[in-house]
């Protein structure tokens, strides 16, 4: 169907535009255009587009039908947020889409309950709005079995930025609340092979942003902070789980999601499985003792929203200024006390004090 056709060529150009490094502008045309098409093609056979699945029939759907008022037209992948919706993105609309369950109020209760604690604002106002299986991380915490967390960045500057620390300011509120170790992988060599950088930069990005990690007040006795052009090689257990991961996910199950294309690097296809391996507890068997049975709670993000720096008024930001410059003020603080040796402690591979 020559619709279909169309959409799956729009979509390669994306990622081509993607691969080249091209400008945000010329990315953003693109993808706006990919999205108009996409919905070109659920108006014309009611389906929403999958790749490498066409369509089971061509039969119109009529303007008033269902099928087109349900479409959302967002675009999201690992690095792009777009929606042709003037609304913004329909986030119960991507719970849907990325399988996982909305965070609501009976669900909080449960965490305060089980925690003794009052839930982080992160939570009651919504910012983490979606997951998957905490009632089962709480049935567990509730009976005496604990949990680790598992969290990460992809160091692509010296500094991270407001919205690199969310995550990382409510997996700290994780940590304190419910008494438990954290891994924290940095991606360097997911930066190495998508951006145009050398090792040795990625490696010293990952540096610089452990520094900010560690400003947001982790124990030290209890975190893990690890890069992985470091730890891999050191670790069998962990390439052990790597390998196993990839032999058992498909090439179409992650081209679907992270949207590879024919001109992407081999490095770029196996990564996912790199990136899978910490929710694994036997990766770490300095930590875990080997044991196979402890369960991973993952706090992340399904997009990041803010990217243009633009507010609806000036005095709406002037607010938010007010706001934030105390708390990058005393996060730069704290960041300026993280010694060359702190840092090091926290990457050295060893026990946590923690008994399992």
């Amino acid at each position: 169907m020559e619709i279909y056709a169309k959409v799956a060529v729009q979509g390669d150009a994306v990622r081509l535009l993607k691969t080249n490094k091209a400008t945000k502008e010329e990315i953003d045309a693109a993808v706006k255009e990919l999205l108009a098409l996409k919905l070109d093609y659920k108006t014309l056979t009611g389906q929403e587009y999958k790749v490498g699945i066409p369509p089971t029939n061509s039969t119109p759907v009529n303007s008033n039908s269902l099928a087109v008022e349900e479409d959302d037209g967002d675009y999201v992948d690992p690095w792009t947020v777009q929606t042709s919706n003037a609304k913004g993105v329909d986030y119960d609309k991507l719970i849907v889409r990325f399988g996982s369950n909305k965070i609501d109020q009976e669900l909080i209760n449960r965490i305060e309950q089980a925690t003794g604690q009052k839930a982080h604002h992160f939570l009651r106002r919504g910012i983490f709005f979606s997951h998957r299986d905490v009632h089962q991380i709480l049935d567990a915490f509730e009976t005496k079995k604990s949990f680790y967390l598992y969290t990460g960045r992809g160091p692509s500057s010296e500094a991270m930025h407001m919205g690199h620390l969310i995550p990382f300011i409510f997996t700290k509120w994780l940590q304190d609340v419910f008494d438990v170790p954290l891994v924290v992988q940095l991606t360097d060599d997911e930066k190495y092979l998508w951006k145009d950088i050398t090792l040795e930069q990625a490696y010293k990005y990952t540096i610089e942003n452990t520094k900010d990690i560690i400003a947001c007040g982790f124990d030290v006795n209890k975190t893990f902070i690890f890069s992985d052009l470091d730890y891999i090689g050191q670790s069998p257990r962990f390439y052990q789980n790597v390998v196993k991961i990839q032999k058992h996910v498909t090439f179409n199950q992650v081209k679907g999601i992270f949207g590879f294309g024919d001109s992407d690097c081999i490095g770029k296809i196996s990564f996912p499985a790199i990136q899978a391996a910490p929710s694994f507890s036997t990766s770490f068997p300095q930590i875990f003792n080997g044991q196979k049975d402890i369960q991973c709670l993952i706090p992340c993000a399904i997009d990041q929203d803010y990217s243009s720096g633009k507010l609806l008024t000036g005095e709406l930001k002037k607010i938010l200024i007010e706001t934030l410059q105390p708390i990058i003020a005393a996060h730069q603080t704290r960041r300026k006390q993280v010694t060359d040796e702190m840092v090091k402690q926290f990457m050295t591979p060893r026990k946590l004090a923690f008994n399992f």
